[in-house]
């Protein structure tokens, strides 16, 4: 059997969970047998974490899978995949590990699954390296959704880092197959709003000066429109832990949706948070493209798996999305292309990210 295992080298490009997630989403998906080493080799403590491995058992339970290698600090896993089901799952890290990250390995999956999902996601909301819930709902929702299904996202309560303790229901129902997306056109900028949040001890101040801070940065660049950036204690009874932080989106005329986020921590000036997110948010504005640099990668899996042609204009290709191309094409018979987008201003870095979807058909779902 191991001769047919699929074998993906874990330390390269990007070197971390993201080449994990992708790949045995794809196993998960196709039905490969397949073997990753070197996991994580590119980080500081390689290895499986406690959010990677909870993430590997939820694929391995929605497909009755069997994993080898599956415990902290492995840096090698074999995974065999069975058939994908619908139901219930849960998913804890029982750290503050992204609940975000582990929606990312679960959501094609369970697209394709024989019946609906609930999938019940433990572990932190808002943590460092990886996108917010925030984020989530407000820009990976509306944008994902375009490949022609839907999912409902709950937050049932916030957790922040050290001890995580928050908690996301989503659910879904499976799709017989995917549509592609065509995000080329960019449009202007027509509205700037967003949510600067605390919760446990820290006072509403913070986040009336995260706020502050961030629409005074952004004015410097976009006089004429309102920013609405709204200052929010979060109810107790809906966080775990003590935290902060800010995200802000655009929206522009032809719905392309663009955010800059941060988050707090002891010891770091609440203008600066806000400061920072502005800056991502101007930033993501400057290239051109019509995606944000964190929705880049997470869109390949989709449009590796739509059926017919995907075309996304983006700012530079960022080293996560270079990963996520290079692992869908060894998984899949989809095939993209990267070209510099030539038609406007020259200042603008621009690229056009196209890809010939495999078509991936849910065979649990009779037309």
């Amino acid at each position: 059997m191991d001769g047919d295992r699929v074998e993906i080298d874990g330390g390269i490009m990007e070197g971390g969970g993201q080449i994990l997630r992708v790949s045995t989403a794809l196993s998960c998906l196709l039905g490969l047998p397949l073997r990753v080493r070197r996991i994580r080799a590119g980080r500081s403590q390689p290895g499986l974490r406690p959010q990677h491995l909870s993430g590997l058992e939820m694929i391995r339970d929605l497909c009755d899978g069997k994993l080898n290698g599956g415990e902290i600090g492995s840096t090698e896993i074999t995974f065999t995949p069975g058939k994908i089901k619908g139901g219930t799952h849960i998913a804890d890290t029982k750290t503050a590990g992204s609940v975000c990250l582990l929606m990312q390995v679960a959501m094609p999956c369970v697209l394709f699954a024989a019946s609906p999902s609930e999938l019940h996601l433990k572990g932190g909301t808002n943590a460092e390296m990886a996108p917010q819930i925030d984020y989530t709902v407000m820009v990976f929702k509306p944008i994902i959704e375009k490949f022609n299904f839907t999912f409902n996202c709950d937050i049932k309560r916030r957790g922040y880092y050290p001890q995580g303790g928050g908690e996301v229901v989503v659910q879904m129902s499976p799709v017989k197959e995917l549509s592609p997306i065509n995000l080329t056109e960019r449009g202007t900028v027509t509205k700037i709003y967003g949510r600067a949040f605390v919760a446990g001890a820290l006072p509403i101040k913070l986040a009336k000066d995260m706020s502050a801070a961030a629409v005074r940065c952004i004015r410097r660049e976009i006089r004429d429109l309102y920013i609405n950036i709204q200052p929010v204690r979060e109810p107790d009874d809906q966080a775990v832990g003590t935290g902060s932080g800010i995200i802000i989106v655009a929206e522009t005329s032809t719905g392309c949706l663009l955010a800059g986020s941060s988050l707090g921590k002891r010891g770091k000036n609440a203008d600066k948070v806000g400061i920072e997110a502005a800056e991502m948010l101007l930033q993501n504005l400057k290239h051109g493209g019509t995606v944000d640099d964190s929705l880049q990668d997470q869109l390949i899996i989709f449009m590796a798996l739509a059926k017919g042609v995907s075309r996304v204009k983006s700012g530079p290709i960022t080293l996560h999305t270079q990963t996520a191309i290079h692992f869908a094409e060894q998984l899949t018979k989809a095939k993209f292309t990267v070209t510099k987008s030539e038609e406007e201003d020259p200042g603008n870095d621009t690229y056009i990210i196209e890809c010939q979807g495999m078509g991936m058909i849910n065979s649990n779902l009779q037309c």
